[in-house]
């Protein structure tokens, strides 16, 4: 087993500045290389506490707050505009920072991209719902409409 520091969030494993024991392999297959988490050392404690002061000023501060930004969130539906063919498929796909802009760009919060969760990758023009965690206990579902950029 493995212990190591995460540095970025990583869905049912932990949050950034957690301490994790994992194998080997996804260790050292997976998760250093993709800079996800750092080997675990007595010196990286001072690491530890500077990721997690980093994410709590990024983090929402109260449950009050989350369930503000859910509720405007959920209120419309965003617009995302990408290249696609005379088919509706699009030249590549729709990522977290395309519909993070779009939030912003239609007046919403400002949403990590870290923050939102694509099921499957979207790759056609058409209607689509994407979850947004915004504190550990609250999650807003968005809808998102892919249209075609002209």
């Amino acid at each position: 087993m493995a212990k190591l520091i995460l540095t970025h969030e990583v869905t049912g494993l932990g949050e950034p500045g957690d301490v994790v024991e994992v194998k080997d392999g996804y260790a050292r297959n997976y998760l250093v290389p993709r800079r996800l988490a750092t080997p675990w050392s007595k010196g990286a404690e001072s690491q530890v506490s500077a990721i997690r002061k980093a994410r709590k000023a990024r983090e929402i501060a109260t449950l009050d707050g989350a369930k503000a930004a859910r509720d405007s969130l959920q209120s419309k539906a965003y617009v995302v505009s990408a290249k696609a063919g005379n088919a509706g498929r699009l030249f590549g796909a729709v990522t977290t920072a395309d519909i993070a802009e779009a939030i912003v760009a239609a007046g919403g919060p400002k949403v990590d991209k870290r923050k939102i969760e694509i099921g499957q990758p979207i790759k056609t023009t058409g209607d689509f719902s994407v979850s947004v965690r915004l504190h550990p206990e609250v999650a807003a579902t968005v809808a998102v409409k892919v249209a075609a950029a002209k």
